[in-house]
């Protein structure tokens, strides 16, 4: 069931979509990609075959995507931001996974495939990281406040300092 309401005093129509829905319109894109892709591999006279395409296809999207992040990466890890490296990488791990139980729901019979499962699990993430969030800035807070400055004191005298007798 499609469902349409306004966020709030935004007035930003939001339309949910059942999973259904969401491969439908990913299978529409894919789709026109895979035309495109036919159509360029028989223009150019290659004739590839589907093993072959989905080989050259595959292979040059992953590595799109790793000249695009690889430099992103290189400088959060420069700016030691390795949690926000480890966020990304877990949270693609967990859209993944929410999706293949998903999957793996319909295709045993052993539940409903449904988008709000994956929506409800994926939430579900994102407010624990929140609430561990909260909890690692006070921890790190509080340390700071109470953590002693091991810089060695200096001690100046009147005459260093130009201070009146």
């Amino acid at each position: 069931m499609n469902l349409t309401h306004k966020a709030g005093q935004l007035g930003i129509i939001i339309r949910t979509m059942e999973i259904w829905d969401i491969i439908y319109t990913f299978s529409i894109w894919i789709s026109r990609i895979h035309e495109k892709v036919l159509s360029i591999n028989d223009a150019g006279g290659w004739y590839l075959d589907d093993k072959q395409l989905h080989f050259v296809v595959t292979g040059l999207a992953g590595m799109l995507m790793l000249l695009v992040l690889y430099p992103i990466f290189k400088w959060l890890a420069k700016k030691d931001h390795t949690m926000v490296i480890t966020w990304l990488y877990v949270f693609t791990v967990v859209l993944v996974i929410s999706f293949a139980i998903e999957i793996g729901q319909w295709w045993t019979g052993t539940g409903y495939m449904e988008s709000s499962d994956i929506a409800y699990g994926v939430a579900g993430f994102l407010v624990m990281f929140l609430i561990y969030s909260v909890l690692r800035g006070l921890y790190h807070g509080i340390r700071r406040m109470v953590h002693k400055d091991k810089r060695p004191t200096r001690v100046y005298s009147r005459d260093e300092l130009n201070l009146p007798e």
